[in-house]
């Protein structure tokens, strides 16, 4: 059976993505790969806390060096795992939003739900697409260049798919 893999964010384009798709993968009763890469732990791939540091200086004094403080290291890891599990869990909803927005589009669609954390979005989807059909994605994400025709990651996944890539854009009005 065939597959149709489609990156998904809370962006009208990914909306828009996701509708095309959902209907190609009923046309041709693929597989339909819906997938939401993120970065729980920011685009640095970790946490910084500020509590982590201190300065070993008298009062009135300036310090010359600046050295980690001990941490209990049990709880900052709780924290992180609660981090973690919260952006996971609204990974979750976004998917289980744009899903409900499709409601009978996806009538007769066998639809698989991905979530992956800490990847970027064009590496997830490229992977995600190694042996599907088509890949399909937006124009335009959630990035700051609007003028673009092409974000970050449809320009990546064009540039670099193994498989048909559809990129749906938005019709202006």
């Amino acid at each position: 059976m065939s597959r149709i893999v489609v990156g998904v964010d809370a962006s009208p384009g990914a909306r828009g993505a996701l509708a095309w798709a959902a209907e190609e993968a009923r046309l041709r009763q693929a597989v339909l790969q819906v997938v939401y890469a993120y970065h729980a732990r920011g685009s640095g791939g970790h946490y910084y806390y500020a509590s982590d540091h201190e300065l070993p200086a008298a009062a009135g004094m300036p310090s010359q060096e600046i050295q980690a403080a001990p941490q209990d290291m049990t709880a900052m890891l709780m924290d992180r795992g609660e981090v973690d599990e919260a952006a996971h869990n609204s990974a979750d909803d976004l998917l289980d939003t744009l899903l409900g927005e499709l409601g009978d589009g996806l009538t007769g669609v066998d639809v698989q739900r991905s979530v992956i954390d800490d990847r970027h979005p064009a590496e997830a989807l490229l992977d995600a697409s190694q042996d599907a059909d088509l890949l399909v994605v937006g124009a335009r994400g959630r990035g700051g260049f609007s003028k673009l025709r092409l974000g970050s990651v449809s320009h990546a996944v064009v540039q670099h798919a193994v498989c048909s890539v559809v990129v749906v854009t938005q019709r202006r009005t």
